[in-house]
């Protein structure tokens, strides 16, 4: 077994990084008419600026650490191979596609760094605004080093999840993020179970791509619920930051059980809940009963 350290050279090169193919994906997205749009064999979008990323990061990580890659865009390794690996890369080069098509600035640039099935180490770029978030995770213990956010590749500062127990006590709101386009009937039963249990006013907003993971991490949201198909490269990056933070990601109920990855054949997240403060009483609020 190989612990990778996580050291501050890494976290700025991958910084760095992420920031380059934010760098192209922006230069794309300025142009409408360099996007290329197509359509993979599930129907969802594939773009000039998803490839421009997936070459940068893919080109640039064996730099970085030489480890195995799963990238969106590239080929995925056989379970029989893939399950065999203790540590690896998983990229999202372009995360939030439809609203990089949309033109609503919400996409993301993920990479993470998983070790043993779970997130060791997440980047999280907005091309749209180079800001970056990250998540480191001790590879012994999985808790926290640290989250922090940077902004143009600067300053980076850390963030951290809000407190709940204090909210529910004073009666104040408890913010949902919901997504921009996977809305279910689970979702609105879950809502109406949080309505009930919760003392205060709920509040919901929207946010595309991994960004919810990343309003959550920095205090200014409470819970995300994704009863909705994902895949895993979509949420490892942005699990990292969030756990980094004081959250956790968790299996949708009965268990809440942590979210892992590279378990089976297929590269599908089940569906999951994002929390906030992990040591709130996550079991009762969301209690349908």
């Amino acid at each position: 077994m190989t612990n990778h350290p996580i050291s501050p050279e890494l976290i700025e090169q991958l910084v760095d990084l992420s920031r380059r193919a934010g760098d192209a994906i922006m230069a794309i997205y300025s142009n409408k008419d360099a996007y290329q749009i197509e359509h993979k064999g599930d129907e969802s979008p594939l773009t000039a600026a998803d490839l421009a990323a997936h070459r940068i990061i893919s080109a640039g990580l064996p730099e970085l650490l030489p480890l195995p890659i799963i990238s969106e865009e590239g080929e995925l390794p056989e379970f029989a191979d893939r399950h065999l690996w203790e540590n690896y890369w998983l990229v999202d080069p372009l995360d939030g596609t439809k609203e990089f098509i949309a033109g609503n600035g919400q996409f993301t640039v993920n990479i993470a760094l998983i070790q043993r099935g779970r997130p060791l180490l997440g980047v999280v770029h907005v091309p749209a605004t180079d800001i970056t978030y990250i998540g480191v995770l001790d590879a012994r213990e999985q808790s926290s080093i640290g989250a922090f956010k940077y902004t143009q590749g600067k300053n980076p500062h850390a963030i951290a999840v809000r407190s709940l127990a204090e909210r529910f006590a004073q009666r104040q709101s408890f913010t949902v993020l919901l997504s921009h386009r996977h809305g279910t009937q689970a979702t609105v039963d879950l809502m109406t179970a949080i309505t009930r249990n919760w003392p205060g006013e709920i509040e919901t907003t929207n946010a595309g791509s991994s960004l919810k993971f990343c309003v959550i991490a920095e205090g200014n949201a409470d819970f995300y619920p994704r009863l909705a198909p994902t895949s895993e490269w979509d949420t490892a990056a942005a699990q990292a930051v969030l756990e980094a933070a004081g959250g956790r990601v968790v299996h949708a109920q009965p268990d809440l059980s942590p979210l892992v990855y590279n378990a089976s054949d297929d590269i599908l997240n089940p569906h999951f809940y994002a929390l906030g403060d992990k040591h709130f009483a996550w079991d009762k609020l969301l209690s349908t009963d």
